[in-house]
């Protein structure tokens, strides 16, 4: 009987194999490689049959590793984590910070605030390529999907390292022109009788308790009702300044809140911590030491 042959590992395949352990299923997976579902299953597929092994028990709710799984997982992790070690080690080796440099946030926080400050960084920096990718949800920075974050949320990965920034305060704000036509209210639970703008989606928001609005001291049995949902702060900017009804904003937008008026103003919504945060192989990036360091100016001369 002829010797099984030597099986080689096709590193596409493996890089597939642990998006989708790192996501639980196929359609997650391919979301995070923009490849479709059926793409990612037949690599993952493949990769059993040349191993001759399954690597997931697949299952209504999603996947689990096998225990073969597991061992491949934890190996292939650790390869890659060396190997943008490595890069970045590469990449960092001259005396001017240089190369592709990918930084990830909120799409209101990106917008509103970072957007129109990165003119100033890329002026200081010509040889770092930047790219913004704006999206509420957490990018996985330990796959390199970014190489930096500023995120509202404290990360629970424990291979990043991360730096408080600053905090967040949400205020209520309404147009001349709603508050003309509804009037203003005085107390907390005057706002079951207005008008709300709310974010769209709780489950997705960039922040926790997003919706306090909605419960916030209501005497409403099941808390008050929006007259619109959005899932963009920015949206939710847009539609309060149309007249439409009462918004909670976060005060880094400031300057664009021109033309609206505070309404409660000794009320405060739940403040959240910004931070800054990135894997720990890229602790010794010039690039990210050289945006930290903007960034920390940014937010003292904003202050």
């Amino acid at each position: 009987m002829p010797a099984r042959q030597a099986t080689t590992l096709d590193w596409d395949k493996l890089r597939i194999f642990h998006a989708v352990a790192e996501a639980g299923s196929f359609t997650r997976a391919g979301e995070a490689l923009n490849l479709s579902q059926s793409a990612v299953s037949r690599q993952v597929g493949a990769l059993e049959e040349s191993l001759h092994i399954p690597l997931f028990h697949r299952h209504a709710r999603g996947l689990l590793l096998t225990e073969p799984g597991e061992d491949l997982y934890r190996t292939v992790h650790d390869v890659f984590a060396k190997l943008a070690m490595a890069e970045a080690r590469l990449t960092e080796s001259k005396v001017r910070p240089e190369g592709p440099f990918k930084i990830t946030t909120t799409v209101a926080f990106g917008a509103m605030w970072l957007a129109p400050r990165i003119k100033e960084f890329i002026e200081l920096y010509p040889e770092i390529q930047v790219s913004l990718l704006l999206d509420d949800s957490e990018l996985d920075l330990a796959m390199r999907a970014a190489d930096v974050g500023i995120r509202f949320k404290a990360p629970h990965q424990p291979d990043l390292i991360q730096r408080s920034l600053f905090t967040v305060h949400y205020q209520l704000y309404a147009s001349p022109e709603y508050l003309e036509t509804h009037g203003r209210p005085q107390v907390v639970t005057d706002l079951d009788d207005h008008r709300l703008i709310v974010y769209g989606d709780d489950a997705r928001a960039p922040v926790e308790n997003m919706n306090w609005l909605l419960t916030f001291h209501s005497s409403r049995s099941g808390g008050r009702r929006a007259i619109l949902r959005i899932n963009n702060v920015y949206g939710i900017l847009q539609t309060v300044r149309s007249g439409l009804g009462i918004g909670a904003l976060p005060d880094y937008f400031s300057s664009e809140i021109d033309g609206l008026e505070r309404v409660l103003p000794d009320l405060e919504g739940p403040s959240f911590d910004a931070y800054f945060v990135y894997p720990q192989e890229m602790r010794h990036s010039k690039r990210v030491a050289v945006f930290r360091d903007f960034l920390l100016k940014k937010i003292a001369e904003s202050a």
